[in-house]
């Protein structure tokens, strides 16, 4: 027994002595480089033949050194530390409530907030922004422009505008700006609550659970919450949400980290507030991080049913240290796991090819885990829904249309035409409306050049490389022909896609962002999905007890093996 005691306690002092001679030798490397680092700095700033900054310098190899790790540990210099709080901590900031867009090297109005002084002073979308204070705008980016409306709440801000052509001042007084995580809640037509949650800043739980609390009043059939176009924020914040729907004590997520003390397991510390509400959770491509975390959690303990497209895959976890001069850098420092004990990171930023891209995890890697009741899930390249809708590509024409903002001067002309318009739930654009709309674009360049163009520009070079294009020319002017006759009525062809789009901004310039929430609401597939599960009680059953199969509405029925297998 004394021996076997004696072997353990050796072991334990070479293993000490081991990681102190690691962690030794990890600073001496730290340190040799730091010194190396200095001194090279100091001599280019010293002697390189021409002048060189010295801020930009430093920055540059600040960014070069973390840019080889991954896009979220990023250094934020003290310039930079307003709009990273906003971004990451805070909902709020003091302005004047309107958004804006370039169009042509010109400044606009794009909208405006309800309520706020943009709104109050009547500043419109359209309206074209060309001195604020008495600075020209012409010649600054978005950050500066940005700066220059920003500011105290209660302080005064003077803008110079063209309105149709017309020259004219208006004076505003900054407010606090609130951009609430919740940008919608209410009850659907079917008696269902929705719940819209566009980020995971501060207060983002106790919001969700106010808007909760408010819809199950009306004793709901059960809930949606709407994840679709979260990026993620605090973990801490996800952590409370799911613990509105899940019972106390009950392991959420856990981040892991190559520093043991960044190792931390998160659980539910109170009782659940809807334990029994039937719920659904939408997700797609840009929900990202602490949405997956959300929807990962839901899923693995059968809480909720999973609905809409593959999310984004951020299985990566932040944190923020501070640095000497009022700076920060955010570091990566750990992945985060599932209950069930997946990582949903879909890119490998430690491997890279051989052109330094990062890759994705290989569907055939895929780890097979099990939720709570027993059914399959899978780790890497983000959540998948239970119950797949295929997402909806818009054609070439209508990004065209989009990117060029052309939308933009049809809505606020239709808004100076038209003084009112039916409540926005059920607003649709008239078939009269839409010709109109056609009819301003004939001016209009809004060209593009679609992937069959390109395939036979392609194919034209190599005829020519092969010395073949005398046999094949005719058949090849001929097919563009076709294609520019296909073209010319884009407009008409893509009709459906192009009316909602314009329907959106439309409703914008009467009823705000809520507006566009609840107008959008009528061409909405995955919410009419989930509408459908919430009234069907066996099959929602059934899918959380694996009995049911993972489906992709508009496409044939599939497992969750094959699906694995196949996206």
């Amino acid at each position: 027994m004394m021996k076997k005691y004696k072997l353990a306690t050796a072991l334990i002092l070479i293993a000490f002595a081991s990681l102190t001679w690691s962690f030794k030798e990890d600073l001496f490397l730290v340190s040799k480089n730091l010194d190396i680092f200095a001194a090279l700095y100091k001599e280019i700033n010293i002697n390189y033949v021409e002048e060189t900054n010295p801020s930009d310098l430093m920055h540059n190899g600040i960014d070069a050194m973390l840019g080889n790790l991954d896009p979220y540990t990023e250094y934020i210099p003290e310039s930079e530390i307003e709009d990273y709080k906003l971004k990451y901590v805070s909902t709020q900031y003091g302005g004047i409530g309107a958004t804006t867009l370039f169009i042509e090297g010109k400044l606009f109005v794009n909208e405006v907030m309800e309520g706020y002084p943009a709104d109050k002073q009547d500043l419109k979308p359209g309206d074209q922004l060309v001195k604020i204070d008495n600075n020209e705008v012409k010649g600054k980016d978005r950050a500066q422009v940005s700066q220059l409306l920003r500011g105290p709440k209660g302080s005064p801000v003077d803008l110079l505008i063209i309105r149709d052509g017309a020259v004219m001042t208006k004076k505003l007084v900054r407010d606090e700006i609130k951009q609430p995580n919740v940008s919608y809640s209410g009850m659907t037509e079917d008696h269902i609550g929705y719940i819209r949650l566009d980020k995971f800043l501060e207060n983002s739980a106790q919001e969700v659970k106010d808007a909760a609390v408010a819809l199950n009043k009306e004793q709901p059939k059960g809930m949606i919450l709407d994840l679709r176009y979260n990026g993620g924020g605090i973990l801490q914040e996800a952590v409370k949400i799911v613990n509105l729907f899940v019972n106390k004590d009950v392991m959420v997520v856990t981040q892991k980290g190559r520093n043991p003390q960044k190792t931390v397991t998160y659980k539910t510390m109170n009782d659940p507030l809807f334990p029994q509400t039937p719920l659904v959770v939408l997700v797609g491509a840009n929900s990202a991080s602490a949405s997956e975390i959300v929807a990962g959690a839901l899923q693995d303990l059968d809480r909720a049913i999973i609905v809409g497209q593959r999310s984004y895959g951020k299985g990566l976890v932040q944190q923020t240290f501070t640095l000497p001069y009022n700076s920060l850098v955010k570091v990566t420092v750990a992945k985060y796991f599932t209950p069930s004990g997946r990582c949903i990171q879909a890119l490998d930023y430690a491997h890279k090819d051989a052109s330094g891209k990062t890759l994705k995890f290989a569907d055939s890697l895929m780890t097979k885990f099990s939720t709570k009741t027993g059914r399959s899930v899978y780790d890497g390249n983000g959540i998948y829904p239970d119950v797949v809708v295929d997402l909806i590509k818009f054609s070439p024409v209508t990004t065209s249309i989009l990117s060029k903002n052309l939308f933009f001067d049809y809505a606020n002309d239709f808004k100076k035409r038209n003084k009112t318009i039916t409540p926005a739930a059920g607003f649709q654009l008239s078939d009269a409306d839409y010709s109109q709309f056609v009819a301003s674009m004939a001016s209009r360049d809004y060209s593009y050049t679609s992937r069959t163009e390109r395939l036979l520009s392609d194919l034209r070079e190599e005829a020519e490389k092969e010395n073949k294009l005398s046999v094949v020319k005719t058949d090849l002017d001929d097919l563009k022909e076709k294609m520019l006759g296909a073209k010319k009525t884009d407009l008409i062809t893509h009709k459906a896609e192009i009316k909602k789009i314009l329907e959106t901004q439309i409703v914008s310039r009467y009823y705000y962002e809520r507006g566009k929430v609840v107008q959008a609401f009528q061409y909405d597939k995955e919410l009419a999905a989930a509408k459908s599960l919430l009234g069907n009680s066996t099959k929602m059953l059934a899918i959380l007890k694996g009995e049911g199969e993972y489906k992709t509405i508009g496409s044939p029925v599939k497992t969750m093996t094959a699906a694995a297998d196949n996206n």
